[in-house]
């Protein structure tokens, strides 16, 4: 379970706990039935902030999914500054049954990170990748240079980013994580092999997304 996760798991558990003692000296039926909501609350906060090892798959040129959760947009762009070239834009939606850790997509440098504020429309529409509230990463290596934002979403209202510009990073490190169910975008340049098509299932720091091409 990760660290952002024990802020809410505390007090769940405590306010069960206390509701649960109260309830044993007074055999409120309404008590207990609080005792039990706030336990399962409990519950799930373990599950969403649940945090599994990933083995990243070998290999200097591929660029790895920074999410888990769904893969709901493909398309191209034309320009983007730091990528400096037109190229595909790959885009994955996490629900609230997903895990949440992001991690890195590739081995290199942070080069910049920027945090933008913005609206919270739902993750899913296509509006939510330029208007919503974001953290965009600017990273590169001998192979090239991609952009990776974590999008803010309708119930997402915080992103926690734990990588910061000058930071050597190797691919399927953990970078952070978005609360609670979000999107993350990959801006990849023209020479990147895409391998994922669009509804695919996708694990953070293991599923391929792409490849550079020699």
């Amino acid at each position: 379970m990760t660290k952002e996760g024990f802020k809410f798991l505390f007090p769940l558990l405590s306010t069960s706990l206390i509701l649960y003692a109260v309830w044993v000296y007074n055999n409120g039926v309404i008590v207990l039935a609080f005792a039990v909501v706030f336990f399962l609350l409990s519950l799930f906060t373990i599950y969403f902030f649940r945090d599994p090892e990933r083995e990243a798959p070998s290999g200097e040129n591929l660029i790895l999914s920074s999410a888990d959760g769904k893969v709901i947009l493909i398309k191209s762009f034309e320009n983007l500054e730091f990528v400096g070239r037109k190229g595909t834009l790959v885009s994955v939606f996490m629900s609230l049954f997903d895990v949440h850790i992001n991690r890195v997509p590739i081995s290199g440098v942070v080069k910049y990170l920027k945090h933008s504020s913005g609206k919270f429309f739902p993750a899913f529409k296509d509006r939510a990748s330029s208007e919503n509230e974001q953290t965009e990463i600017g990273l590169e290596n001998a192979h090239g240079k991609i952009i990776l934002r974590q999008i803010a979403g309708i119930i997402a209202r915080r992103i926690v980013c734990e990588i910061k510009p000058g930071d050597s990073v190797k691919a399927g490190q953990r970078l952070g994580m978005i609360r609670f169910g979000s999107r993350v975008d990959l801006f990849l340049p023209e020479n990147v092999e895409i391998k994922v098509r669009l509804d695919q299932k996708v694990k953070a720091g293991e599923t391929i997304i792409g490849i550079f091409k020699k």
